[in-house]
């Protein structure tokens, strides 16, 4: 029964998390237990666990006895995303870079490369950004940083979708991509670890 309700508990976290993400559950909207059981023909105890934990990460404030509500993003939030983001993707690339095999280091840099391709659509860039780092977290050997990567992929994405790149940092950023890619290529940990900071504007 322990095991179900976890389950119960991390279907209703992933799909209530992903409609804030998307958009669907906007800042500011309001989430009632009852709803969320209805919705999903559970009982109350797996709604509240999987808010409580949306909770903990920032993505809703719970007021108990009354409602749910979406958290709003501030651009002062979305900034101090993007800061937190800089250095812990950096940190990963510093790590993973030096430990990938000649294929490996290919495979990531020609992932690198694919970002640009992606620029113009925050989105897609989101999405691109975030594969590419997984894909050396998933290399690093270090099982915290995948840990790390997991638990805050939700608030990650929420908070950085309003972020989005002037005519000029699109420039630049076609560089950096380039500049990683190199990097990648050549088994520099410090040289990914500065530039995928700079990715996020982080310098």
């Amino acid at each position: 029964m322990g095991v179900t309700k976890q389950l119960l508990a991390e279907e209703v976290y992933q799909r209530v998390g992903a409609s804030i993400i998307d958009g669907t559950l906007p800042p500011g909207h309001r989430i009632r237990d009852a709803e969320l059981a209805a919705q999903f023909s559970v009982s109350r105890m797996p709604i509240r666990e999987a808010l409580q934990r949306l909770e903990r990460i920032g993505l809703v404030e719970m007021y108990p006895s009354r409602y749910t509500q979406v958290t709003e993003v501030s651009p002062a939030l979305t900034v101090k995303t993007r800061e937190f983001a800089g250095y812990i993707e950096g940190a990963i690339a510093a790590i993973a870079v030096p430990r990938l095999n000649p294929e490996e280091r290919t495979e990531a840099a020609q992932r690198a490369l694919g970002m640009t391709d992606a620029l113009e659509d925050g989105n897609a860039f989101s999405a691109t950004r975030w594969a590419f780092i997984q894909y050396l977290a998933e290399r690093s050997d270090n099982e915290i940083f995948r840990t790390v990567l997991d638990e805050t992929s939700m608030l990650l994405f929420r908070n950085l979708r309003p972020w989005s790149l002037s005519a000029a940092e699109i420039d630049r950023m076609r560089t950096i991509h380039t500049q990683l890619a190199h990097a990648i290529l050549a088994g520099d940990g410090s040289a990914a670890e500065r530039l995928v900071r700079a990715m996020h504007l982080v310098d």
